[in-house]
């Protein structure tokens, strides 16, 4: 206890020293925390992904479109339970220049998708309008409190990719049903695109982005693929058959090099944190080498000296790693709430505390190491000598 009472009378000694040291390692560990979150936000479309969910897209790119007509074909290999498809619309919504106004917007099957995707959680009154009106849409509940978007209000995009002006009525908000689940898109009737393509221009009618199925047994989705991609060797459009997951790390992947740069980054922060309080440490030890002396001259152990240098180190980085990773918490917040879209679901995840406050101790401990090893095997004549 009495050493204890020592460690905060010598953290307090130098107040101003001791706040800003404190300062900096909250900022640091802040930034750690943020970084971090970033990069597990990037992935959190593999995290979420279903184990037994599979994507079928173009072979060359997923840009380019598949027919319909390989809807039946696929749906017959044997080992897929239930099939649906999919189409990225795009379209411009409100101010292009406000990122906020971007969402993705779909045209799917509504007869089958929510049933491959069960986490989307869809009012069965709301999801029986829309499968009765042909331009009606589903929102996200994200999306809905963002834009205030309610039951009946017309939502009108311009079309980039499907040229034209675009109405959907909303009939139907979704909520997710876990964590990880995207409550940012929009889906529409597939049928409602397909037709006013027919229409305004001939010849793109009849194709969708990529299907989606359920394998009924994950320890065969490989063959299945194979199965799937086997079909269309040789036709104009090929296909290439992957798990969701290998789907959504393909994604993940094209970032990759933005991740490493995150990742690099919130460990040069971690050196910082160490090189800003070792200073301190550093600094407080040195002024008190003759005040050291004077505790081993009345009989202070080696064991009160590691616990008077390493608690003051240990307490000036924990008040400095709490205070942090408490800012963590409304500054990512506030950047989810700027890019709601970008980042569909952005937590403060439990590894990423846990991880922060390994960092903030680790830095407390390291940093004490050296003034502790100088002070021990610095005599009491030596260090009676001393000057500050």
């Amino acid at each position: 206890m009495f050493v204890l009472k020592l460690v905060f009378k010598n953290a307090l000694r130098h107040k101003l020293r001791t706040l800003l040291t404190i300062t900096g390692i909250a900022v640091a560990v802040m930034s750690f925390g943020f970084l971090r979150t970033v990069v597990t936000a990037w992935s959190y479309g593999v995290e979420a992904s279903a184990a037994n969910r599979m994507i079928t897209r173009n072979a060359v790119s997923f840009i380019f479109p598949l027919p319909y007509a390989y809807r039946d074909q696929i749906a017959r290999v044997p080992g897929i339970a239930e099939i649906t498809w999919a189409n990225w619309f795009g379209g411009v919504f409100k101010d292009p220049a406000d990122f906020k106004n971007f969402f993705p917007r779909l045209a799917i099957d509504p007869e089958t998708y929510f049933q491959v995707y069960p986490e989307l959680i869809v009012p069965p009154d709301q999801m029986k309008v829309f499968t009765q009106e042909r331009n009606s849409c589903i929102v996200g509940k994200k999306i809905a409190d963002q834009h205030g978007f309610k039951i009946g209000d017309v939502i009108t995009v311009d079309g980039d990719i499907y040229p034209g002006r675009w109405d959907f009525v909303v009939r139907a908000i979704y909520n997710g049903r876990d964590k990880s689940t995207d409550e940012t898109q929009m889906f529409f009737h597939w049928k409602y695109l397909d037709e006013r393509v027919r229409e305004l221009q001939p010849g793109r009618d009849g194709q969708i982005g990529w299907y989606i199925f359920l394998a009924t047994d994950a320890s065969k989705m490989a063959s299945i693929a194979q199965t799937v991609d086997e079909q269309y060797v040789n036709s104009q459009a090929g296909t290439k058959t992957e798990s969701e997951r290998e789907f959504q790390q393909g994604f993940v992947s094209m970032s990759s090099a933005i991740i490493r740069s995150l990742e690099i980054v919130s460990f040069i922060i971690i050196g910082i944190i160490l090189l800003v309080l070792a200073n301190t440490i550093v600094m407080a030890s040195r002024e008190r080498t003759t005040e050291y002396a004077v505790l081993k001259t009345i009989g202070f152990s080696p064991g009160h000296i590691v616990g008077l240098i390493g608690g003051e180190s240990l307490l000036i980085a924990g008040i400095g790693g709490i205070l942090g990773l408490v800012l963590t918490f409304p500054l990512s917040a506030a950047f989810a709430q700027m890019f709601p879209t970008f980042f569909p679901v952005f937590n403060v995840e439990t590894v990423t505390i846990i991880l922060a406050a390994i960092v903030a101790a680790l830095a407390g401990v390291i940093a004490a190491l050296f003034p502790t090893i100088r002070t021990l095997r610095t005599s009491i004549a030596e260090g009676l000598r001393a000057i500050g």
